[in-house]
């Protein structure tokens, strides 16, 4: 904390009192159970004081967080900080970092972030609805089919699949115009060929659809 000395010894160590003095040991395990708190004390504890605490070594900073006894008690905190239980240092703690921050643990305040929660990932934009293309008018599929059949056993049924790729817009309009006069060529023809038994389609390749169209 801004107001403890760094352990620097004791961040990888634990420690422990055997005959009177302070001997480093290995840490094997967290002491205690987290409190309902959600920062990671246990990774403060571990930095500050190796996870011990009780500790008390003299230097007018106690237990596991490293508390000295004006700011234990200015956050809450009664008797000796050493004495006090994990869950009474850990309260005491929780009001420190609301009034000075993380910073009051300017080395080992790094572990307050581990224990809270990861901010939602934003969620990708929806992908524009593309509006379903307008139905097209039968009559204009019907001339459309025609003009395309016409142009293939004219031999020129390439060149009009470009003139579509590039201008469909504009021949759609065109058949659009023609249509009706075309449905009126197509009956006509319809009517030839049954009163005469011939096919339609060699009427068709004879240009009589467009005689009677253009009528």
């Amino acid at each position: 904390m801004s107001h403890s000395r760094k352990l620097s010894n004791s961040r990888a160590l634990g420690w422990a009192v055997v005959t009177g003095a302070f001997v480093a040991v290995p840490v094997t395990t967290a002491t205690g159970t987290a409190s309902a708190a959600t920062h990671n004390w246990d990774g403060v504890a571990r930095c500050e004081s190796g996870g011990n605490w009780g500790i008390s070594t003299g230097n007018g900073y106690y237990g596991g967080l490293q508390f000295n006894l004006g700011t234990w008690r200015a956050n809450g905190g009664g008797g000796m900080p050493n004495h006090a239980s994990k869950d009474e240092q850990i309260r005491v703690a929780e009001n420190v970092l609301r009034t000075q921050g993380a910073g009051a643990w300017p080395v080992c305040g790094q572990y307050l972030r581990s224990g809270e929660s990861a901010p939602a990932p934003a969620q990708a934009p929806k992908p524009a609805q593309v509006p379903p293309a307008p139905a097209q008018d039968p009559a204009v599929t019907r001339t459309r089919n025609t003009i395309e059949a016409l142009a293939k056993q004219a031999g020129v049924e390439p060149q009009f699949k470009q003139l579509l790729a590039q201008h469909g817009p504009t021949v759609d309009q065109l058949a659009a115009q023609a249509a009706p006069a075309v449905d009126r060529g197509r009956a006509v023809l319809g009517d030839l060929a049954k009163q005469h038994k011939l096919d339609p389609q060699v009427l068709t390749a004879t240009g009589l659809l467009e005689q009677v169209a253009g009528q």
